[in-house]
């Protein structure tokens, strides 16, 4: 197996990261034959969201099921589930029949994050779910009060240094959880992290300055900021954001280095017949790369498509579960 360099960025790990043998082994467990032989799909596909409506993934989710449902013949019904960090919608899926008609949305909280933070979980990522292939991923945005909150980066930096801020998450081992807790480690300041059920409650409370600011995938924050509704600090990802020129990355605010990335993939039940995986893998493959796809993850996004496919987004979520451990563990962080 591959070693996974941590010098690499976010955007370079998502590049290159291929473990070929973690896929295989993921992959290989045994459909069922008489299942296999039967003609997919026949019905219609229900598709969970793991967190409230109105979030990042159902940007992309909802995208796709339409191009999904027009290749294989059968509408692809998209469903949010929410509950416990992702674990409610994450563990309904893991313990569905295995059969193609239940996929479910993954990103960093039930497949990479979750399993640290939690004393135990209904179901184990990367036994109970097969990977299918990563679809997008983005930078976070660190937010404010036009007038409440921090006018920059280095703003908050200094505040965060005096005393605790708190900042809007959309729950406990998100992304947007760690991505703070990320970034009060690396800076050495002090953040407390206000737990929400979704994006928008979260950032309807940084507009109307009930917490000062919040930290948001970037595609929730950008027509906010845009708007004059709320104030961009920094985005979380190596590089500005070509549709936020303005706003500087964490690391050129004063945290060399600091890199953080949120992500959505797509999984389906252990024991889901071989030849099905195959047919979504290639599927979803082909929409991803379709241009009306493409540039919704773009430019309404301002996110990027990673390399797809189940064999690099196998490999990836043993990345991130190593990475966000040590994150967890550093920060003493445990949720019920």
């Amino acid at each position: 197996m591959q070693s996974h360099d941590p010098t690499l960025t976010r955007r370079e790990a998502l590049a290159s990261l291929a473990l070929a043998a973690a896929g295989g082994g993921l992959l290989a467990a045994g459909g069922h034959a008489a299942a296999a032989d039967a003609p997919w799909p026949t019905r219609p596909i229900r598709w969970v969201i793991p967190y409230a409506a109105g979030g990042t993934s159902d940007i992309i989710v909802r995208a796709a099921a339409v191009k999904l449902g027009e290749r294989l013949g059968q509408a692809v019904v998209v469903e949010n589930k929410t509950g416990a960090g992702g674990n409610l919608g994450t563990d309904f899926v893991a313990k569905s029949p295995p059969d193609g008609y239940t996929w479910v949305v993954g990103n960093t909280g039930p497949m990479a994050v979750n399993v640290s933070l939690y004393a135990s979980m209904p179901f184990d990522p990367q036994k109970d779910l097969v990977p299918i292939t990563l679809l997008v991923a983005y930078p976070n945005l660190v937010v404010a009060h036009p007038e409440k909150g921090p006018k920059s980066m280095q703003e908050l930096l200094a505040l965060a240094r005096a005393q605790p801020i708190a900042y809007a998450g959309n729950g406990v081992g998100t992304s947007l959880h760690l991505t703070g807790q990320l970034l009060a480690q690396s800076a050495g300041i002090q953040l407390t992290h206000v737990a929400y059920r979704g994006e928008a409650p979260g950032l309807t409370d940084v507009m109307a300055g009930v917490v000062p600011i919040g930290i948001t995938p970037i595609a929730s924050g950008l027509p906010l900021v845009k708007g004059g509704k709320l104030r961009g600090l920094a985005v979380t990802g190596a590089e500005r954001s070509p549709l936020l020129p303005e706003v500087p990355t964490v690391a050129e605010s004063g945290v060399p280095g600091f890199e953080a990335t949120g992500w959505v993939g797509i999984l389906v039940p252990r024991g889901t017949p071989q030849p099905v995986v195959d047919r979504l893998a290639r599927e979803f493959v082909a929409v991803m790369q379709l241009p009306d796809i493409q540039h919704i993850v773009k430019n309404d996004m301002a996110s990027f498509v990673p390399p797809l496919g189940p064999d690099h987004f196998a490999g990836f979520i043993e990345s991130e579960t190593q990475r966000w451990r040590k994150v967890v563990r550093s920060a003493n962080l445990k949720a019920e």
